[in-house]
């Protein structure tokens, strides 16, 4: 990958497809501190809703001088906006509609048998969407934090010596650290930490996402805790909930 496509894809992380991503993870494991690379590949196993986005999040954060600008990243519009192709869509469909009586016909069967068979472990995490990647809101920093608190990882110091390369990515970080799209919040206090501790009721600072943080830590009780909470703040929801409930109950089991 060249300084070009590096800056297009800068500039469109939305384009960011496979080989990119794989592009981008061999200049990371060379560059452990290019931080602007490791934002973009951060995007591109987003834009490929990867089951390795939610750990490489976590990686991400430690190697981050300022948390708050990557949290700003990916809560912004630019990194939840996914590249379509039209035709490329149509040409899916178009051939779904070939196959479908075959299909139909063929899995018939195990499709009744399936219906009457216990759910398995593994349908019960697929209804949790555990391992898909987590997608926070700008006002949930408490939910951001919660998730970097399941790994061990401290802020990565750096070496002190530097190739020529490594000045020039140094380089592109200050670069973009002052380009207006990507531009790190004002007045920011450098001894404070990302995000402070809400003093504000459990309750009130409990969402859907810190729910699915819960479930990918492993922490059911409090993952059913925070869906009873999410049942009587949005009663509308209660029977939603209510699925999510009885499907940890049976994965804790396991």
């Amino acid at each position: 990958m060249n300084t070009q496509e590096f800056t297009y894809l800068l500039n469109s992380p939305k384009d960011i497809n496979k080989a990119h991503t794989d592009e981008l993870e061999d200049i990371i494991n060379t560059f452990p501190y290019f931080q602007s690379a490791r934002a973009i590949y951060l995007k591109g196993l987003k834009n490929q809703d990867s089951f390795r986005y939610n750990q490489t999040l976590k990686t991400t954060a430690a190697y981050t001088a300022d948390r708050s600008i990557l949290f700003d990243f990916i809560t912004s519009s630019q990194f939840f906006d996914k590249k379509t192709i039209a035709n490329d869509s149509e040409q899916v469909i178009l051939e779904e509609i070939e196959v479908i009586d075959a299909e139909v016909v063929k899995s018939l069967h195990q499709k009744i048998k399936n219906t009457f068979s216990p759910k398995k472990n593994k349908q019960n995490t697929e209804i949790l969407e555990i391992g898909k990647p987590l997608e926070f809101e700008s006002s949930e920093s408490h939910s951001f934090n919660e998730w970097l608190q399941l790994g061990t990882f401290t802020p990565i110091k750096r070496e002190e010596k530097k190739d020529n390369r490594e000045v020039k990515f140094d380089l592109i970080d200050k670069f973009i650290a002052k380009n207006p799209k990507i531009r790190p919040v004002k007045n920011i206090d450098s001894n404070s930490t990302l995000i402070e501790h809400n003093k504000a009721d459990y309750d009130s600072l409990m969402t859907e996402t810190l729910a699915k943080v819960y479930l990918e830590q492993k922490k059911y009780e409090n993952a059913i805790k925070a869906y009873r909470i999410l049942s009587l703040k949005y009663p509308e929801k209660s029977s939603f909930f209510a699925d999510r409930i009885k499907a940890i109950k049976l994965l804790d089991k396991k």
